[in-house]
């Protein structure tokens, strides 16, 4: 009997220190710029974050357009945009970080932060993209991203609320950023 009573008090004790346990939160993560900066997304507590992996030579790559629209839009309203390069579909993005830079920047004029190139999926896809697919699955409850130009929309706590997927153009989200925007 007392070691039944001993047992059942560790397994609570046990369950009682898992559920006191803080879950991970989108700002415990830290990322590479494309530059070579390591940073703490805890940077972009309080905004509006539109996460996307992305790639110079695919047929979404028109997105980046759209994408700095968003940006140059509401940036002033505590909105960022966050692109990470990705070469894992159809190797659509083979250039390095200095030639990407060129593209982005020479080609669509882009000004949101850009990232260092990274997996999305897989054994080697980067933690902050894991956690983001946990949050929030993709078509048909998978995890996986499907595509370059996958898009994670992120309230000002960090909070994965929506997944978009690659042909979701970034001007039909307009309605749900201004949503998050305006609370």
């Amino acid at each position: 009997m007392h070691l039944l009573l001993t047992l059942i008090t560790t397994l609570l004790l046990l369950t009682n220190l898992n559920a006191q346990e803080q879950k991970m939160s989108l700002y415990d993560f830290n990322v590479t710029t494309i530059d070579g900066q390591k940073i703490s997304m805890s940077k972009y507590k309080g905004k509006v974050l539109l996460i996307v992996n992305v790639a110079s030579e695919c047929g979404f790559t028109p997105q980046y357009e759209g994408l700095e629209k968003l940006y140059e839009s509401y940036k002033d309203d505590a909105f960022m945009i966050l692109g990470f390069p990705c070469n894992q579909f159809g190797e659509q993005e083979p250039k390095n970080e200095d030639e990407i830079v060129f593209f982005c920047q020479g080609t669509y004029n882009v000004q949101f932060d850009m990232f260092s190139k990274i997996d999305v999926n897989g054994e080697n896809a980067d933690p902050l993209y894991k956690y983001l697919k946990s949050e929030q699955s993709g078509f048909m409850w998978t995890e996986s991203i499907k595509w370059n130009f996958t898009k994670f929309l992120v309230d000002r706590e960090g909070n994965v609320v929506e997944r978009y997927g690659s042909s979701t153009k970034p001007e039909s989200i307009k309605d749900d950023i201004e949503k998050l925007l305006s609370k």
